[in-house]
């Protein structure tokens, strides 16, 4: 009886013991502060071996255990580095303006601001899309444009803001041929006038000012269809969309419609017209 009852000790003692071992087990590992070298050439290491994830943690392991040395300020900014190159653009961004609100002065502030406007930029969707990130991204290639003119980084945010406000054109053309579509021509017009007035340098004006004259002659405004037509023959002469909006001014027998000439205004610019 006596070595049954030792025996089912023995039984609960080692369930006791194997249960505390696997609660233990569970446990979080113990924080050890490492040399910050260590830590930052780590997170370096795991960068290069495109470890991204690893290395925007490493890196933030950095910040969090040397918030004051030289090292964390970098640290920070490689931190965005990684997240964006794991296409983590929130975090990027996040990682980013932290580094940009405790270090205004820091000669890094340039390229923190350009890839702040990058992580905006990669996020641009097609034009059938809200382009709210559009607009975000237009309006951070500006902040290096305007901040850093003579920087490095200047030149490629002005080729990239062209880019964009090509791309913020094509989704109001992409509009206004949907309201035409509808016959809906008032609202279509609203939007091939915001291309030509707002968009005047992009590559979507000859389409605009051709669906503006299809717009007019549908309701019926001939003059207006005839001087949005001469502004662009004037201005793109060569275009496809010139011919196809003369070919809708001249009548079956070839000659022009009477009512008015539609070339008097063809010396006028296109923002003096609109």
């Amino acid at each position: 009886m006596l070595s049954t009852v030792r025996a089912k000790h023995i039984i609960a003692t080692c369930g006791m013991a194997i249960l505390l071992a696997a609660c233990s087990s569970n446990e979080a590992p113990e924080y050890v502060e490492r040399p910050v070298s260590e830590l930052y050439n780590g997170a370096q290491d795991l960068l290069d071996a495109k470890e991204y994830k690893k290395a925007a943690e490493a890196f933030d392991e950095v910040e969090r255990q040397h918030p004051y040395s030289v090292w964390a300020t970098k640290a920070t900014l490689m931190s965005a580095y990684s997240y964006y190159q794991d296409n983590k653009y929130d975090d990027a961004i996040n990682a980013l303006d932290r580094f940009i609100s405790l270090h205004p002065a820091n000669p890094d502030v340039p390229y923190a601001y350009y890839l702040k406007a990058l992580s905006y930029y990669e996020q641009i969707s097609d034009i059938g899309r809200d382009q709210q990130m559009t607009q975000h991204a237009m309006d951070a290639l500006d902040d290096v444009i305007r901040r850093f003119p003579d920087s490095k980084y200047s030149r490629d945010a002005k080729l990239k803001k062209d880019l964009t406000v090509d791309h913020l054109a094509g989704k109001e053309m992409s509009v206004g041929r949907y309201y035409q579509d509808r016959k809906e021509f008032l609202a279509a017009i609203n939007r091939f006038k915001s291309v030509i007035q707002n968009y005047q340098t992009t590559t979507h004006v000859p389409e605009a000012l051709a669906r503006l004259t299809e717009c007019y002659l549908s309701l019926g405004l001939e003059g207006e269809a005839k001087r949005t037509a001469s502004v662009l023959g004037h201005n793109f002469p060569g275009s496809a969309y010139y011919s196809e909006s003369y070919s809708l001014l001249v009548d079956d027998a070839g000659f022009e419609r009477t009512e008015e000439s539609w070339w008097d205004s063809a010396t006028q610019s296109i923002s003096d017209l609109f």
